[in-house]
């Protein structure tokens, strides 16, 4: 079973930046595409970004397109969530996720087997 745990999370001023990080269990992690999902209250879920299981393609919603970068380093088991010039809007609860079976990211949740437990991320304007 796969176990993936985030932190970074916290408060953090508009304008901010915050760097949350997943560290997924395991020793098939290079064959994982990752994502990372938020859902804000009385909001659904939605997608954030995404990467590759060899990290050569990333794959962004618009509302963070060119403020979040996402990232891996597989010898750490580990994907990052890199969040610059944060607004009140991106306050939520951020989860990471496991694709196994080396597939391409994806921006549906369906398609990831394993989540998270989630990590806070509040913006006060």
């Amino acid at each position: 079973q796969v176990q993936l745990v985030e932190s970074g999370g916290g408060l953090v001023q508009a304008g901010g930046s915050l760097r949350l990080s997943c560290a997924v269990s395991g020793r098939t992690f290079s064959s994982y595409a990752m994502g990372w999902f938020r859902q804000a209250p009385g909001k659904e879920r939605e997608f954030v970004a995404a990467i590759n299981w060899n990290g050569g393609t990333t794959y962004y919603a618009d509302s963070v397109k060119g403020r979040f970068t996402i990232s891996r380093d597989n010898a750490k088991n580990t994907v990052y969530l890199q969040m610059n010039s944060l607004k009140p809007e991106d306050t939520a609860v951020y989860y990471c996720a496991a694709r196994p079976g080396y597939y391409s990211g994806s921006y549906y949740s369906s398609e990831y087997q394993s989540w998270g437990q989630g990590t806070q991320v509040t913006v006060s304007s």
